[in-house]
């Protein structure tokens, strides 16, 4: 039963009129609006993969264009105006990423070419990936903080106003992750005082309304839920499906089965 997270969640009475139903597979890797939403019996799997190149794509691009000052230049070019000027640069940054799954990891081979000092933090420290506990320290010393983490009890609001003041002044938070990691407040008011700079695919709310803050924030680089919106996700996920039916005639264990948080 293929579903998106961005479709809306049945009700308990389409349940009851398949109670053959064992298996819900979503199209997307983000699970978090059906994580104990369905049936006990009911088995829910993500695609896992369908958007890790494009959504990493994403956060690179969001990077480079950010430190490099191109939605400036691009304003500039609107207005008919030769303003030169210098930005930052990724060569050579200091870029922790928060996550250390399938994107994260994809991120990190996009950006070996930039000669970038890269630190992951994740919730189980493992061999080169740093624990959450060790977050705090890690903040004050990055350039660039990427945050791509699944959405769980313990990552909503996570990136607060106590995150964002440990983070070092002019820094650049990239959040490819889900809008409901942020704290929207706490964010507009780094952003309002010119301290920290920030790179949006997500937002909460999302859509983002007409008339919200976020529109006219300095140093903010918004696109619309758009890291995964490239031509061969369909093909990506598309694949995903087939490969898990496969699973299923062979009578093979499913792949991507999601865990309740």
């Amino acid at each position: 039963m293929p579903r998106s997270t961005g479709a809306t969640l049945p009700g308990p009475d389409f349940f009851a009129a398949l109670p053959h139903l064992r298996l819900v597979q979503l199209l997307t890797a983000g699970a978090e609006r059906f994580v104990g939403r369905l049936p006990d019996e009911v088995l829910l799997c993500n695609a896992r993969g369908a958007h890790t190149p494009s959504t990493a794509e994403w956060a690179v691009t969001a990077m480079l264009a950010a430190q490099r000052g191109i939605p400036f230049f691009v304003r500039e070019q609107h207005a008919g105006r030769w303003s030169f000027s210098t930005h930052h640069s990724l060569v050579g940054a200091r870029v922790l990423v928060v996550g250390a799954g399938d994107i994260g990891r994809t991120i990190g081979r996009m950006l070996a070419g930039f000669d970038v000092e890269l630190t992951y933090v994740a919730r189980t420290a493992r061999d080169g990936v740093r624990g959450m506990d060790e977050l705090p320290g890690l903040l004050p010393h990055a350039d660039v903080v990427v945050v791509i983490v699944p959405v769980t009890p313990e990552t909503r609001g996570m990136v607060d106003a106590g995150f964002l003041a440990a983070m070092a002044d002019d820094a650049l938070l990239v959040n490819a992750a889900r809008g409901v990691i942020v704290d929207t407040d706490a964010l507009l008011a780094e952003l309002s005082r010119g301290r920290l700079r920030a790179a949006l695919d997500v937002t909460e709310p999302e859509p983002l309304p007409a008339a919200h803050p976020l529109w006219a924030a300095a140093g903010l680089l918004l696109t619309p839920h758009v890291g995964g919106a490239v031509p061969e996700t369909g093909a990506r996920a598309a694949a995903a499906v087939t490969e898990q039916i496969a699973r299923i005639l062979a009578g093979e264990d499913l792949a991507n089965v999601v865990d309740s948080y």
